[in-house]
């Protein structure tokens, strides 16, 4: 199911500011615009409510094997993240495997399996104790990307937003809360192509924890509800074509499926 679908079909969605949202500059509620905008949101398990999309943050090379065969040193490297806008987001339900379409521009499309934190609440210079506080939950998505585009763009030294920040390029689950599932600090990490295991680990192999993560992102930007972060990918990231089937999975939720058409 990809964003607009999602859109035209749930009751849910609003547009323009979000309700209870106050627009800075407007004393009285949202200004008056020449179109509107759809908010991104994705469900929340076990609650009609929809969970409200502010911003993507990605860590990268947060596996050291990944960050090896990415080129990288991970005893030296400090964490680094990237952002993707909102409408990268493609809700993938449940037990359904959606069409992916592959995208336009590249000829290397890769898979990037991650688990995502959804935050709750924000704030700047968060500390290790504190930090898991923001949480309200989790889920499982796929970083995709145009790798010959990004590495392309490095080797220029160039910001390579247009191999990874493009649409679709997030697919995503639903949220479960953090009261329903724990925070996950271990547990098998897999993904398939077609069948045949691609990438697996476990998550306590990350170089940086979710919470540390958290902490990081929070010297460099005040942090806000409606956050959420891609928490890095383990190592064998790879090229799928069209009509690949991928699965992915992570201990305690359902797995997520798409198919590159």
């Amino acid at each position: 199911m990809d964003r607009r679908h999602f859109f035209q079909n749930s009751a849910l969605v609003t547009t323009g500011a979000l309700v209870g949202c106050a627009t800075p500059g407007f004393a009285s509620g949202a200004p008056k615009t020449p179109f509107t905008v759809p908010a991104t949101y994705i469900p929340i398990v076990g609650s009609d409510e929809m969970f409200p999309i502010r911003r993507i943050y990605c860590i990268g090379r947060n596996y050291a094997a990944h960050a090896r065969e990415m080129g990288s040193d991970p005893t030296r490297e400090p964490p680094f993240f990237f952002q993707k806008p909102t409408d990268a987001i493609q809700y993938v339900p449940a037990g359904t495997v959606a069409n992916h379409a592959y995208p336009t521009l590249t000829k290397n499309y890769h898979y990037e399996a991650e688990l995502v934190a959804v935050l709750g609440k924000g704030g700047r210079n968060i500390t290790m104790d504190k930090a898991l506080d923001l949480v309200y939950g989790y889920t499982l998505g796929l970083d995709m990307t145009r790798r010959d585009l990004q590495r392309g763009m490095g080797d220029q030294k160039k910001p390579w937003e247009i191999g990874k920040s493009f649409d679709q390029s997030a697919p995503i689950g639903a949220v479960h809360k953090v009261a329903q599932t724990g925070h996950f600090a271990k547990g098998d990490i897999w993904l398939k192509v077609n069948g045949q295991v691609k990438q697996k680990a476990d998550l306590s192999q990350m170089i940086w924890s979710v919470a540390e993560q958290i902490v990081q992102l929070s010297e460099a930007f005040e942090l806000f509800p409606g956050d959420i972060i891609y928490s890095g990918t383990p190592e064998n990231v790879g090229p799928v074509v069209r009509g690949d089937v991928i699965e992915m999975h992570i201990d305690g939720l359902p797995n997520l499926s798409v198919k590159i058409v």
